[in-house]
């Protein structure tokens, strides 16, 4: 992201949490906006993974309940195990 796409904005914190802040961005060596700015990046960022996964949940309860297809719960386990194992397995096959 270049400078020149950044746009200021305000928020509004209370002062123990923006206190926090400062101690903790002259512990970083690093200013307070810096902290603010990947705080809010990084929370965005877990945010849109987390509604990629909710998303493909849906997605998945979607399709199997317009198909029923489905692995057992100690089907998935077995493979998993196998996985951990360190065997390169293909995993089971979806069935009705």
């Amino acid at each position: 992201m270049t400078a020149t796409a950044l746009r200021p904005t305000t928020i509004k914190i209370d002062t123990e949490t923006k206190e926090r802040v400062k101690r903790l961005a002259e512990a970083r060596h690093r200013s307070s906006h810096w902290m603010i700015l990947e705080a809010i990046r990084q929370y965005v960022g877990r945010e849109e993974k987390r509604e990629l996964m909710r998303q493909d949940g849906l997605r998945a309860w979607s399709d199997y309940q317009a198909n029923g297809l489905h692995v057992t719960h100690a089907e998935a386990e077995a493979w998993m195990a196998k996985l951990e194992a360190g065997q390169d397995v293909a995993p089971p096959a979806c069935h009705v």
